[in-house]
């Protein structure tokens, strides 16, 4: 049975703990989804499951072969489309020890030519098995000790389908709408091309724990349909880190929860809606025990309190000289005097109580992304227009489009990866050379946007550097501005290269609620924010007054923010429903 197990790993980066002796099992048929805010450790413990990273305490052990598969596409310039899938797949990299570990068998079995083929075959012949003619250069220990490395070799090289990778991926490649040349370089396939290329290595992965990163990111529906199909029909075991909602409630079995806090884990059983509950069931009864304790505490303090000074009233009263006189028997005084003692011992042991009761931690309030988007002054009524509007971009071609976008419409567009929704909303934006027709930008309109690619920002500068040039706030105006984000001193310090993909998401939208913008467009905004932000999001969107172009794949979010269009462009063309 394949099986990867982690016990008591720790992980720091610098002073920043990341994870806190986390402990998991992940068999085959688990389906494990890791939730938690941006940046608490969610990728980290992925690239530890991996072998990637190194944790600074505790183990991580597998039986089997595990795959990651990082959120980030992640394509080489020297690389080609399918150079990309054997990478992704581990093919690749089992093919290079497959090779390496044929050289050193045929150095320790005397002869001169490595057995494995340099396309990447399975290696035949003796030499594979050891029992080649030494010629007398070995004893057989060298031997016998590279024969089995080559042999562990050569079986996560056919585990892994490297074979007939080749063909899965030609086939494969036809039904993703992928060129049939997959020999051409990797980054230059668009945007929804390499979203697909990177479902096709999902896909076509055979690896016995599957550990995936954001794998829905620039997903059309038909790609997150197969995605979903394929992982209900894989029989290993999968980690999975997705802010998809919709993708969590078909696919997780069991929630691994990071806390922000204590950088520990916590699983949950019974899949993504039962965590839901789950969850706010464990933050009504922690508010609650919180509330018994904390009134329980005040109700003996305040009690303490009242004894004492009756205490301090009545001993006063008794030892004075108007009460000698009232009252001469000294017996009867010294009994006040006794009773008032008494009623101060009762409030010390009323006090003694209260610090005797068992303490109940105060629920933290988590930070929350308070997003606003205040639009500008309001534009003219016409926003864009395109008239019988044509873009070419290579063979594709977008159109002939009219349509026109008017003051405080919301209009959401979807489409298949490749349909031209990008192309169709720079074409709106002027940005796009037109081969016919005409297109136009009212005069005081304000753009606000979010490109999928997140490339806001220039990618060698500071995060505070690079968001001063862009918004023109003073340092620190931006500073402010960015913790209101969840980007603190650390974040702001770094190149923007450097960030996650949810820090600069998080960028983004801090310049956008800057820019007062009375046009938003959004194209695939949910892209590597965590589910609080993303609830956020919706409700922001939904109190936007100014006009709203989006474009998302998010079902959830399709289904929740209000709109008053709706765009489906497919192979070019744009129709509305």
């Amino acid at each position: 049975m394949s099986t990867l197990t982690a016990h008591g790993v720790s992980v720091s980066f610098g002073a920043l703990e990341v994870l806190h002796n986390a402990d998991l099992l992940v068999a085959p048929g688990d389906r494990i989804a890791v939730v938690g805010p941006n940046g608490v450790g969610k990728s980290t413990l992925l690239r530890v499951l991996a072998g990637l990273v190194q944790p600074d305490a505790g183990t991580v052990s597998a039986a089997g072969t595990a795959g990651y598969l990082p959120q980030e596409r992640d394509r080489r310039d020297d690389e080609t489309a399918m150079g990309y899938i054997a990478r992704r797949t581990g093919v690749a990299a089992a093919e290079a020890a497959m090779l390496a570990a044929s050289d050193r068998l045929a150095r320790a079995s005397g002869g001169g030519q490595p057995s494995g083929p340099a396309t990447g075959g399975p290696a035949t012949g003796e030499a594979a098995t050891g029992e080649a003619d030494t010629g007398g250069a070995d004893t057989g220990g060298a031997a016998e000790r590279a024969s089995e490395t080559y042999a562990a070799a050569l079986d996560t090289y056919l585990a892994l389908g490297g074979p007939d990778l080749e063909i899965r991926t030609s086939e494969l490649a036809a039904s993703l709408g992928l060129p049939a040349d997959l020999d051409r370089p990797a980054t230059g396939l668009s945007g929804g091309q390499a979203a697909r290329l990177a479902l096709a290595a999902v896909l076509l992965a055979r690896f016995d724990v599957l550990l995936l990163d954001e794998p829905t990111n620039d997903l059309d529906l038909t790609g997150l349909e197969l995605l979903e199909s394929h992982l209900a029909a894989f029989r290993g075991g999968l980690v999975v880190v997705s802010h998809d909602r919709a993708f969590l409630e078909r696919t997780a079995r069991q929630v691994l929860q990071i806390d922000p806090h204590t950088r520990e884990v916590k699983l949950y059983g019974g899949g993504y809606q039962a965590y839901r509950e789950e969850l706010e069931r464990d933050r009504v009864r922690a508010a609650g025990a919180y509330e018994t304790y904390a009134a329980t505490r005040d109700e003996l303090i305040e009690r303490a309190r009242r004894q004492k000074e009756w205490a301090r009233t009545g001993e006063r009263s008794a030892k004075s000289a108007a009460a000698r006189r009232k009252e001469p028997d000294k017996n009867i005084r010294r009994g006040r005097v006794e009773g008032a003692q008494h009623q101060a011992a009762r409030g010390a042991a009323t006090l003694r109580a209260a610090e005797r009761l068992e303490p109940v931690a105060e629920p933290r309030k988590e930070w929350e992304l308070r997003l606003r988007f205040g639009a500008a002054e309001r534009s003219g009524d016409i926003v864009a227009v395109l008239s019988d509007a044509v873009v070419r971009r290579g063979a594709f071609q977008l159109g002939p489009v009219s349509m026109q976008l008017n003051w405080g419409e919301r209009m959401l567009v979807q489409g298949d990866n490749g349909s031209g929704k990008t192309t169709l909303l720079q074409a709106l934006l002027g940005r796009m050379p037109l081969a016919s027709g005409r297109g136009s930008l009212g005069p005081s309109v304000r753009v606000g946007e979010i490109d999928q690619g997140r490339l806001t920002f220039d990618a060698d500068a500071r995060l505070l550097d690079a968001f001063c040039a862009e918004s023109g706030l003073l340092e620190p105006d931006a500073r402010t501005l960015l913790a209101k984000f969840g980007l603190g001193a650390d974040d702001i310090g770094r190149p923007v290269a450097r960030l996650s993909p949810g820090e600069r998401t998080r960028a983004d939208l801090a310049l956008l609620m800057h820019s007062g913008a009375n046009l938003l467009v959004l194209d695939e905004p949910t892209n590597h924010l965590d589910l609080p932000a993303i609830e956020q999001l919706e409700q922001a969107l939904d109190r936007y007054d100014g006009t709203l172009l989006i474009v998302t794949h998010d079902r959830r979010l399709a289904e929740r923010v209000r709109v008053t269009r709706r765009l489906t462009v497919s192979a070019g063309t744009v129709a509305e429903q």
